[in-house]
This record gives structure tokens, sequence and C-alpha cells, in this order.
């Protein structure tokens, strides 16, 4: 008799009305936001906008889907292509089924195409999001769960998993938790890069190669231990090739890599950073500009109003100006008089002295 063991639910869909709410697609759910969440968080840290993150996963995460079903199809074709199975399931994404390595794959496809249109690289961006993608996986695993699938060996362990649905072949009993087992070791890789981003300032898309490597020796030992319907190629399952395959590339990039561009990028988004311009500094100068720059007639009300409110000042207020030394109204009117007045006085001298000068000429023919 058992005394513990892990119970898998009952069902693995929940019917809101006509809507069914599936135990498989609120997991992967859950972990893509949370793989976007923690991406922003370092997508920032390291200089970034807030939202490219987001922006970029609009791209990636669809071409994941879509290339981690592929994945599954082609490796499992026959339970969809064989005789008696209908290849619409083939479709049907939410009963289980995603390849790992198909949606990193073409998710990367995906995740180019979001950088290019924002002019980013790659690597960066995929450095940011890298434990995030661990951490999704820990969350995305237990959809197995509600599944009631991919589990390993019989076991007697305390932490067995109690399957009790004999759909598809499957046989009631206590087997190895492989769903859990991955999960943790995602949890664990998500830390491990974390902590190897901080101690040696990973860039250029080591730390993304890091997550890859570290996650395909835990994939190997869990693959190795399921028990589900698979390939063989020399007496491996064949994703624990792929795992093999996988990981000696991660190792390569993260040792050339480390060569040919040693450190981490300086920059990560154009036009980003602490001393690029916010948005409400860009708003506080464009209204600036403006109010220096107004048009004509903004101009011409202002004069009016300044001569409306010279005009309206009272006594005391004039008395002040006064004695205060500022020349007012009075006296600059009465310096335009004088003005005024200068020049008629300047073009009499002249005239009187002519006058005065033909008087003395006059007399001097006389005698």
């Amino acid at each position: 008799m058992e005394l513990a063991f892990i119970p898998s639910p009952s069902r693995g869909v929940l019917h809101l009305g006509p809507i069914p709410l599936r135990g498989y697609a609120f997991c992967i759910i859950i972990g893509v936001f949370l793989a976007v969440w923690l991406g922003n968080r370092r997508w920032i840290a390291r200089g970034g906008r807030t939202g490219t993150v987001a922006d970029i996963a609009v791209w990636a995460v669809p071409f994941g889907l879509v290339g981690g079903r592929l994945y599954h199809v082609i490796t499992d074709y026959e339970l969809y292509f064989s005789a008696g199975r209908d290849w619409v399931d083939a479709f049907k994404i939410w009963e289980g089924g995603l390849g790992i390595w198909g949606a990193i794959a073409l998710g990367a496809v995906g995740a180019w195409i979001g950088c290019r249109r924002r002019g980013i690289p790659l690597p960066a961006w995929a450095d940011a999001v890298a434990p995030g993608i661990a951490f999704a996986q820990a969350a995305g695993r237990w959809g197995n769960w509600f599944n009631q699938e991919l589990y390993g060996r019989a076991t007697d362990l305390p932490w067995a998993l109690h399957i009790t649905s004999s759909t598809d072949g499957r046989v009631p009993g206590y087997y190895h938790p492989t769903f859990l087992y991955e999960s943790l070791w995602c949890i664990g890789v998500g830390l491990l890069v974390i902590w190897a981003d901080r101690r040696f300032t990973l860039g250029h898309g080591r730390a993304f190669a890091l997550y890859v490597a570290a996650y395909c020796v835990g994939r190997f030992w869990i693959e190795y231990m399921r028990v589900d319907d698979a390939h063989h190629i020399l007496g491996l399952r064949l994703n624990d090739w792929t795992a093999i395959g996988v990981f000696l590339l991660a190792v390569l990039y993260i040792v050339l890599s480390s060569r040919m561009r040693p450190g981490r990028e300086a920059v990560v988004e154009p036009g980003a950073g602490p001393d690029a311009p916010s948005d409400a500094d860009t708003s506080t100068a464009s209204t600036g500009t403006e109010g220096e720059t107004g048009t004509d007639a903004e101009n011409a009300d202002s004069k009016d109003a300044a001569d409306a409110g010279s005009v309206g000042l009272d006594k005391p207020a004039a008395e002040d100006s006064a004695g205060s030394g500022e020349p007012t109204d009075a006296d600059a009117s009465a310096a335009r008089t004088e003005s005024a007045t200068e020049p008629d006085e300047a073009s009499d001298a002249p005239s009187a002295s002519s006058a005065s000068s033909r008087d003395e000429a006059g007399s001097a023919k006389k005698s």
C-alpha cells in the first residue's frame, strides 16, 4: 500500500459554459507571462527600453508554438498519420505535444525578425530572456501533469506520480514524475544563468547559450527515464541525441564567442539608457520651443497685453516707478517732444546767422 504519492488531476479541462478552460494552456500562458516579465526587468537593467521584450515576444511566441508543434508532429508522426489515426489531431495543440527544440529554434527566427524591426542585436535580447525562458518551461511542464503524460518508469518512491488514466495505452500505476524533475531542473537552470550573468558579466548571447547547455544536461537524464513511445537510435531516444548535439553546439558557441567578442554589449538598444531623453523631457523641450518661437499673432497679442497693463497702472504704482529712478511714460513722452523740438531750433540758428552776414555785407558795400 502506497503511503504517499503525487495524485493526478481527475481531468485536465474545466468548462465555463461552452468555453473549455484547459490546464495545459494555462501553464503555457503563465510561462509566457513569466518569461516576458523577467526578461523586461533584465532588459531595462542592461539599458533597454520598457516594452521592447514584449514587442519582440509578439513575434517569438507564435513562431515558437508553431516550431514546437512541428517538431513534435514530425518526430512522432505515427501518432497522427498512421493507420487508424486522424491527421486533424496534429493541430490540436491543447491536447499536449510541444517539442522544446523546435520551439526554441523557430522562436529564435521570430525573435530575429522582431529584433531587426527594432534595430537591436538578437544575442543581447536572448541573454535578457534566457532565465525567464527556463522558468517558463518550469511552469509549462505542469501542463503534462494535467494531461497525465510524459512520466517515467514505475517506482514506489514517496513522490511517485499516480497515473489513473488508461487513454492512449496508459497503464494506471505509480511512476517517476519526470514532469516534476524537469520543472525543478529548469528552475535551477534559470537561477544558474542569473548567477553566472552577474558573476561573469555574460554578453553577446553567452547567457542564452549557458541556459541551453545546462538544460540539455538535465533533459538527457530525464529523457532517459521516460517510458512513452519514442524513436531510438543506437539504444538512445531521439531526444537524447538531440540534447547531446545541442549541448555541444552551445558549449562551442560559448568558447568561440568569449574569444571573438569578450565582454558585454555597451549599448543594447539605440536611443535608450539613463542618458537618453525621456518622453517628459521631450514634451517639455517641445513646449519651450513653441513658446519661444510663437506666431506673430501670439507675439502681437502679448505686446498689446503689456501695453494695456502699462496704461492701466494706478497712481501709486507710477510714483513707485518714478521714485525708483526708472523712466516713466511721461518722461519718455517729454524726451520725444524735446527731440522733436531740437531740430527746429537748430534749423533756425543757420537762418539767423545768414541774415546777420547779409546785413554786414550791405554795410561794408555802402562804406
